[in-house]
């Protein structure tokens, strides 16, 4: 089996080809295709870490869909003392479909 780890929006995921990968926004259109940065890369029992073996590494996805994720809410409060705040976000997220580890 292979699979790589890759960098990806600060994070590091575990792929492998035909995997959907749900990542922090990429700056690409639908329907491109992105290659993302290995960290480590295992074929059966051969493992790959050095620097110089993973630059020869590429991973790429094809971008399937951009979304928003869920709605989080942060609320702040304070006793007696009227101090209350509330503030909330949406991530902007992308689906990624890893197509090949090479």
């Amino acid at each position: 089996m292979v699979y790589a780890i890759v960098r990806a929006g600060g994070r590091q995921e575990k792929v492998s080809v035909g995997d959907l990968v749900t990542l922090d926004r990429v700056a690409a259109e639908a329907g491109s295709s992105v290659e993302l940065p290995a960290v480590m890369l295992v074929d059966g029992d051969k493992v790959t870490t050095g620097a110089d073996d993973l630059a020869k590494v590429t991973v790429t996805a094809e971008v399937v869909d951009h979304s928003r994720g869920k709605k989080i809410v942060i609320q702040k409060y304070k006793n007696k003392t009227g101090y209350k705040k509330r503030q909330g976000h949406r991530s902007e997220l992308t689906t990624v479909k890893v197509t090949s580890i090479a």
